[in-house]
């Protein structure tokens, strides 16, 4: 069993309250979760309007799979959000 995480700082400049902020989060991590069934939290700064951090994770059986599936994502998230994507820490485990 594999478990490969990645997390995403994303930087959101027209972000202005947090009521903003959640809409942006949900939306993003409800097609992220469909498209892929991954697991994805907000996991860091949810008191800063304009930084939103990620945490998804997945579970296979092989690396490889894993590395896929989150260059997969990472594209996924890069073409869905406005935002620019400021930070990207991979882990395999």
């Amino acid at each position: 069993m594999i478990v490969g995480a990645v997390q995403i700082t994303i930087y959101a400049p027209w972000v202005h309250s947090l009521k903003e902020k959640r809409m942006v989060v949900k939306s993003l991590s409800a097609k992220t979760k469909n498209k892929f069934n991954v697991s994805v939290a907000e996991v860091e700064d949810q008191d800063l309007h304009q930084r939103i951090v990620l945490g998804i994770a997945c579970v296979v059986s092989e690396a490889s799979v894993a590395n896929s599936m989150i260059d997969n994502v990472l594209n996924f998230v890069e073409s869905n959000t406005e935002g620019e994507i400021i930070d990207i820490e991979r882990e395999l485990r």
